[in-house]
């Protein structure tokens, strides 16, 4: 694949990223207030950003997709995330916030339908269709591929999508830091070859273009575009990856959320010198300093 295709992807990624955002400050449905959440300073800021990042990531990746089925299977995964990750952020029970898959699945196994529990089931069904739809059915020589390995090739890679999804959205709790690990990840993969490397080009672009906002804290991702830059990360890491890869990347994202329900994530951060740096690079500090009033003379 192309490098100029993938550059390509990276700009429309960036410039969708960027309109969109512009156009929602304009118009947001519901109203501004509406989009508004309180940050970990207990500051307003601004969701608008998670449906900006969704469809810069989509301008890119489908746009600029190798093939008609990494553009579907791109879609579907992406547009599922967006789509209940944005159900949730607007329609949560603040009285009642279920945390982690343990809480909303345990609400689901109990008969209550949490947002988060719809989120986890769309999300996971939208995460299988795109694998499906990514996972050829033949050998490279054209011999039709076994039922039975394809079945199993395809639920591991939209387990891989969901599980990717879920984890970005897990890092999605100071400014900065889902936006940094999914970079960190993605930029590899948008210069490896792979059919997956539009997608990751198209990720790249979007979070660039959100990077200053949402490190002023003026905007944040939400679920919305967590989930959404997590499926997308995923789905490029099904269409280039080996079974061996996608396999072991499974394994990370499924120990790392094991791991957060017992675990802070934040707390990990903060004692790691190297991961602290980088989790604060391009942040206010942790404790701004409050200005003192003018006095005359």
């Amino acid at each position: 694949m192309s490098a100029g295709r993938r550059l390509v992807a990276a700009l429309l990624g960036r410039t969708a990223t960027t309109l969109t955002r512009a156009a929602l400050e304009e118009s947001a449905p519901g109203g501004q207030e509406r989009w508004l959440r309180t940050n970990h300073r207990g500051e307003p800021v601004s969701m608008l950003e998670g449906p900006a990042v969704a469809a810069g990531v989509l301008a890119g990746a489908v746009t600029c997709a190798p093939d008609a089925r990494a553009a579907a299977a791109l879609a579907l995964a992406t547009g599922a995330g967006a789509a209940f990750g944005i159900v949730d952020d607007l329609g949560e029970d603040l009285e009642d916030r279920r945390k982690g898959l343990r809480g909303h699945l345990g609400a689901l196994a109990h008969g209550k339908v949490t947002t988060g529990g719809l989120k986890v089931l769309g999300i996971g069904a939208g995460a299988v269709l795109a694998a499906a739809v990514a996972t050829p059915v033949t050998h490279p020589d054209g011999r039709r591929r076994g039922a039975v390995g394809w079945s199993a090739d395809v639920l591991a890679s939209g387990a891989l999508i969901a599980a990717s999804a879920n984890l970005v959205n897990l890092l999605d709790l100071r400014p900065g830091r889902a936006l940094k690990a999914t970079v960190l990840v993605t930029a590899p993969l948008a210069l490896l070859p792979g059919r997956g490397g539009v997608a990751a080009s198209a990720v790249v672009g979007a979070a660039s273009a959100a990077a200053d906002q949402d490190l002023a804290e003026t905007d944040m991702l939400g679920d919305g575009g967590a989930n959404a830059l997590g499926a997308a990360l995923g789905t490029a890491l099904v269409l280039s990856g080996s079974r061996a890869v996608r396999l072991a990347a499974l394994a990370a994202a499924v120990g790392l959320t094991v791991a957060s329900e017992k675990v802070s994530f934040t707390s990990v951060i903060e004692a790691t010198p190297v991961l602290r740096d980088i989790d604060r690079w391009g942040r206010r500090p942790v404790h701004t300093p409050v200005r003192p009033p003018a006095t005359d003379g």
